[in-house]
């Protein structure tokens, strides 16, 4: 028997008792069928059971199964009332869908990132089979209206899922990207071992962290730099308060650091606004702001670390660190006015470093740590600095150092002398054993053009 007629033979099944049921039965069968697929185990356990059985029943024990499937019961709950042929990809089914962390359906064909490489595989969905995975979806998520064209949703697992329909895309090409987290451990070694990092870097990231300079983690799309924040984070002292602040629920902090007390809000643009004097008076002793990305995220931010927040990180998206706090400024200015040379030198005083991040060309499963910046602020000169401290050299697949630490770093390092001479030990050795060879100092010009040709000059 063909493992669609299988298919059809319980669902016709399951249709009858539908059919035969009263009207709470049918409300309680749809909660079900919604938390099952969105990853809910007793109930993804439930209709098993009950497959299972009416594959007795029916006879049909011998009928074919796809092979991304581990066993009939499991692939017609899925076609039914499950991921359908994503679920292998979701759960981890194989060694090859453990190791990737996104996939996209385009109409009904499915491309999962392997070993770096988009692949399309071998499984299809059906139109009127992904409608009905968008609908159970959005049970879930109340606020989201079918009609619309674009939808964030996530799985109980933590799967992210972006949802592009309707007129937004084109007839039968509507578009479901998932994201997953496939970092099992999260550590430093673990970034040592899968090439993020280099060990000694392990190790100076490490007496950063307990140091407590304000940081973001920068990169596009999938280069890595969530995930490294997450690390980060997970060397962060417990006995301190925290708050997270993020545009979606993507970083489970509750599941990271159970033992920690910190706040976790989820909030955006306007929502944003109306919560950032409350969020001012809080008493957190750091915060963490994931994916700044509007005006209002970049003055929360800046509001924070300028009454003298340590031990704040934040992500964001751009290639450009050097130019990030023009760009901050810029929109943060355009919305709620001031001045731009004031809020460039508050962000050169607030944020200590940048960790950039990247994908490998030859492998975008494979992250790297692209490059450590350093911002400096002088006040007596008026000038701020941008100082390249670690660039990755991808021929070589290897990074170079230069040493360099500011009066502001040492200030804030002031309590841990220690930390502070263990962070430049390991930085001289760095760079001792591999250099930077080029031009590592940058003075921007967007602060104040007409020294920046000069800024020895202004001495």
């Amino acid at each position: 028997m063909k493992f669609e007629e299988a298919c059809r033979r319980v669902e016709e099944v399951l249709d009858r008792r539908w059919k035969s049921a009263d009207e709470t039965e049918r409300m309680l069968r749809l909660e079900k069928e919604k938390r099952a697929i969105m990853g809910f185990e007793e109930d993804m356990d439930e209709y098993r059971n009950d497959i299972r059985q009416i594959i007795g029943e029916e006879g049909i024990e011998n009928a074919e199964c796809p092979e991304w499937y581990r066993n009939l019961a499991e692939g017609i709950f899925n076609e039914l009332y499950g991921l359908a042929g994503l679920a292998p990809w979701a759960y981890d089914e194989t060694e090859a869908y453990r190791k990737s962390s996104s996939a996209k359906l385009i109409g009904d064909r499915l491309y999962c990132l392997i070993d770096g490489v988009s692949r399309l595989q071998p499984q299809t969905i059906c139109s009127r089979r992904r409608e009905q995975l968008k609908r159970a979806m959005l049970l879930a998520t109340p606020r989201e209206r079918l009609e619309d064209g674009f939808h964030e949703v996530y799985l109980r697992n933590g799967i992210r899922i972006t949802i592009y329909s309707g007129e937004r895309t084109k007839e039968g090409q509507d578009v479901m990207v998932f994201r997953k987290y496939i970092l099992q451990k999260l550590s430093f070694e673990e970034m040592v071992s899968l090439g993020t990092i280099q060990p000694e870097a392990a190790e100076l990231f490490k007496v950063m962290t307990d140091i407590g300079f304000n940081v973001i983690f920068a990169g596009p799309v999938r280069s890595g730099k969530t995930t490294f924040m997450q690390v980060w984070q997970c060397y962060e002292r417990r006995d301190l308060e925290g708050l997270a602040i993020s545009t979606d629920p993507e970083t489970p902090w509750h599941e990271i650091m159970p033992d920690a007390p910190l706040m976790q809000l989820v909030a955006d643009g306007k929502d944003l606004e109306t919560l950032t004097k409350s969020l001012l008076r809080g008493d957190n002793d750091y915060v963490l702001l994931e994916e700044m990305r509007d005006a209002a995220a970049y003055r929360l931010c800046l509001d924070i670390i300028s009454t003298g927040t340590h031990r704040s990180k934040a992500t964001v998206h751009t290639s450009d660190p050097v130019n990030l706090p023009f760009r901050m400024a810029s929109g943060i200015c355009e919305r709620y006015g001031g001045s731009i040379q004031g809020v460039i030198q508050q962000i050169f005083s607030g944020f200590g470093y940048v960790l950039e991040f990247c994908s490998r060309e030859d492998n975008r499963g494979e992250k790297r740590l692209k490059a450590l910046w350093e911002y400096c602020y002088d006040p007596e000169k008026d000038i701020p600095s941008i100082h390249l401290l670690c660039s990755y050299d991808a021929v070589s697949d290897d990074w170079q150092w230069k040493f360099h630490m500011g009066d502001d770093k040492k200030k804030i390092g002031s309590l841990n002398r220690e930390g502070m001479k263990e962070m430049e030990r390991i930085m001289r050795e760095l760079e001792k054993r591999n250099p930077i060879k080029e031009k590592n100092v940058i003075y921007p010009r967007y602060y104040r053009p007409q020294l920046m040709e000069n800024p020895q000059k202004e001495g």
